[in-house]
């Protein structure tokens, strides 16, 4: 393994359209979504491990989530962890860390990743990041991981790219979660990749881009440079992270650096950002009910998404395209079609259970 290889495991969302297993107070990173026997916190780390040195490996979370990922992850020391004592976005977070691994390597290159999504192909993904790697130790360049399209998704951003047969293609533009019109059109022109959310660059070079695009972020959290890895750094973050912008690194930097870069890949990628897509990505029973731990019988029932506790029995006759969620304390019965309305509705119900 490379010494110089370095990861940063973002954990500190709150998964709300995941609904009632996720929860503020405790997030679908940290649960067992598809039923492996491991949350998606330890499979991302796992994955991470095979090419990076599990204490190069950092992972950047809330505050309030700093018991959890201990408890996921006993082999990580406390040292490990970005505890935000605020919600800013990714750009603070990453500048943190390049900042803070810098302080001890001044050749390292990292990749940034979320602790949440769902990889089918980890082989094939650990040789992509592997050769993003080298390429970001060669040359100044910001990295993003793109995934072939399988279809015009509305539910991702999309990357424009150049030089359409290198694996390594210079960036033209991002796109937010387009329309399905626009979707469509992006397919048909075949320069377009799927935005994973995924970046992979040498320390050097994205904290020459913070100090280009961000330099008030920059020059705030470069006067902690004493701090970093020592007993004063939470102290300097404490103080000063609060007081940092509220802003991506998709829009604080990609989109505005000239060095940007995507490697196409495909290595069977989902984000898992809703109940869908976990149904997507899960083994099928012949009426193509997805299940979740549960032991379940269906009649006349199909395309149903099943989940709960282990081992927990469950009946369902008559009812088809349904999420089924039952938790120690809730059960959400969800039309599939309807799924981008949890996040909403999970609010109006926490307000109602208030009242009561």
């Amino acid at each position: 393994m490379n010494k110089n290889y370095y990861a940063v495991i973002m954990a500190g969302g709150v998964g709300s359209r995941f609904w009632p297993v996720s929860t503020p107070d405790n997030p679908k990173q940290f649960h067992d979504m598809l039923g492996t026997g491991a949350s998606l916190i330890q499979q991302t780390f796992y994955r991470l491990e095979k090419l990076i040195p599990s204490e190069n490996i950092l992972i950047a979370t809330n505050e309030r989530y700093k018991d959890l990922v201990l408890k996921h992850l006993p082999q990580v020391d406390e040292s490990q962890l970005l505890l935000e004592p605020a919600m800013r976005n990714t750009a603070p977070c990453i500048l943190y860390s390049a900042l803070k691994i810098t302080s001890t390597d001044e050749k390292a290159v990292m990749i940034v990743a979320p602790s949440d999504h769902y990889i089918e192909d980890e082989a094939e993904f650990v040789r992509n990041v592997q050769s993003a790697f080298i390429e970001c130790q060669q040359r100044d360049v910001l990295m993003t991981l793109g995934i072939k399209p399988t279809g015009p998704n509305t539910g991702f951003g999309y990357i424009q790219f150049e030089n359409v047969e290198e694996e390594v293609k210079k960036v033209k533009n991002f796109t937010e979660k387009p329309d399905l019109p626009t979707a469509k059109k992006f397919i048909e022109q075949g320069d377009y990749l799927w935005n994973a959310g995924i970046f992979i660059w040498s320390v050097k070079s994205i904290l020459n881009s913070f100090k280009k695009s961000l330099p008030k972020m920059y020059s705030m959290f470069e006067e902690g440079n004493a701090c970093w890895n020592t007993s004063k750094e939470r102290e300097f973050i404490a103080e000063n992270y609060p007081k940092s912008e509220n802003i991506s690194i998709d829009y604080g930097i990609m989109e505005k650096a000239e060095n940007v870069f995507v490697m196409s890949t495909d290595f069977g990628w989902n984000d898992l950002g809703t109940w869908g897509s976990l149904y997507d990505k899960l083994p099928k029973d012949a009426q193509n009910n997805a299940i979740v731990n549960a032991k379940s019988f269906f009649r006349e029932a199909s395309n149903n998404m099943v989940s709960t506790p282990p081992d927990k029995k469950i009946i369902v006759e008559g009812l088809s395209n349904y999420i089924i969620v039952d938790t120690e304390d809730t059960i959400m019965i969800f039309p599939k079609d309807h799924e981008q309305q949890i996040k909403q509705v999970s609010k109006m119900a926490e307000d109602r259970f208030k009242e009561t």
